[in-house]
C-alpha cells in the first residue's frame, strides 16, 4: 500500500507517494501539470478563425494569393508550437540502495526514463535561475565525473514549495550531511 500526499500550487500538483510493505524503499515524487479546458477551447477557436479567413477569401475571390498562403503557413506553425510535446507529468523515483530514476511523461503517451546510480550522485542542489525576464528555482544533481549539473525536472518549472521535499528526500537517500539546512 502507498500513502500519498498532494499539494496544488498554480498549474502544478505535487504528489508524494511513500510505499509501505516490502518495497518501502521506493519514494516516489510526481509533479503533474493541471491542464485547463479553456486553453484547449481557445486554441481550437483561434485555429478555426485563422483557417476560416483564407478559406473565406478563397471562395470570395476564387484564387489564393501570397498573403493567404502565408496565413496558412503561420497557422500551421502556431499549431505545431502549441501542440509541441506537452508534458503531463515528471517524476523522481528514489531507490536509496540503487539510485534515482527520472521520468517524463508526455501528452502523446511517450515516457522518457533516465536512471542515475546512487554511487554517481555527489549532492542534490536547489538553485535559483535568473534570466532577464523571469526567476525560477531548479533542482539539480551534482554527478561524479560530469562537468554540468543534471536537471531533475527538464521540462517543468515547479515552485520551490514543491522542490524542497524532493530535495530533502534526495539528501536523505544520499546521506549527505550538508543537506540538513531548512528551506522556507
Amino acid at each position: 500500500m502507498a500513502e500519498a500526499l498532494a499539494i496544488a500550487v498554480g498549474k502544478y500538483t505535487y504528489v508524494h507517494e511513500v510505499g509501505k510493505g516490502p518495497p518501502e524503499a521506493i519514494d516516489a515524487h510526481h509533479i503533474v501539470v493541471r491542464r485547463s479546458r479553456e486553453k484547449g477551447f481557445n486554441l481550437c477557436l483561434f485555429t478555426l478563425l485563422l483557417f476560416a479567413y483564407p478559406t473565406f477569401l478563397l471562395f470570395r475571390q476564387g484564387k489564393l494569393d501570397t498573403l493567404h498562403i502565408w496565413s496558412l503557413v503561420i497557422m500551421a506553425l502556431l499549431m505545431r508550437l502549441f501542440l509541441k510535446k506537452p508534458v503531463k507529468k515528471e517524476s523522481v523515483l528514489i531507490l536509496p540502495a540503487f539510485g534515482v530514476q527520472l521520468e517524463t511523461q508526455y501528452g502523446s503517451g511517450k515516457t522518457v526514463r533516465q536512471f542515475v546510480p546512487i554511487s554517481r550522485i555527489l549532492k542534490p542542489v536547489l538553485t535559483e535561475c535568473v534570466t532577464p525576464v523571469t526567476c525560477y528555482w531548479s533542482l539539480s544533481l551534482i554527478i561524479r565525473g560530469e562537468e554540468e549539473l543534471m536537471q531533475v525536472f527538464k521540462e517543468l518549472r515547479p515552485p520551490v514549495k514543491m522542490l524542497a521535499p524532493i530535495w530533502k528526500a534526495l539528501c536523505a537517500a544520499i546521506e549527505c550531511g550538508e543537506c540538513t539546512e531548512t528551506i522556507t
